[in-house]
């Protein structure tokens, strides 16, 4: 059974940082992107960042780049989403997902989903 689940979300002031972690069991870790996606209240999901897991080549938004990092420990088939500098606007349910090789890091692509972290940024 494949599973990704999601923790570390929570409630942080802006100018503050989470890191949250995806694990994940079912499938094969290096043969699959993981990603960051989320959706706000009211809007679409949207990509956020991905990482191949393959050759840790990693894909972020423009809205998050130079803010957000991922990551992963393929001994522990885990990835990571750490996320400086949060503003109001970073507040979501954040999903952790996985796409198949060779990934676009898009949600028309993806072959598993997580169910899940909401990550609220108070102004």
């Amino acid at each position: 059974e494949v599973q990704l689940v999601e923790s570390g979300g929570g409630l942080v002031q802006a100018g503050g940082s989470l890191r949250l972690s995806c694990a994940t069991s079912g499938f094969a870790f290096a043969d699959y992107a993981v990603g960051w996606f989320r959706q706000a209240p009211g809007r679409d999901r949207e990509e956020v960042s991905c990482i191949n897991n393959l050759d840790n080549r990693t894909y972020y938004a423009d809205s998050v780049k130079g803010r957000f990092t991922v990551s992963n420990d393929r001994t522990k088939n885990m990835v990571y989403l750490q996320m400086n500098s949060l503003r109001p606007e970073d507040t979501a349910v954040y999903y952790c997902a996985a796409e198949g090789l060779p990934s676009r890091c898009a949600i028309y692509g993806v072959d598993y989903w997580g169910k899940g972290t909401l990550v609220t940024v108070s102004s």
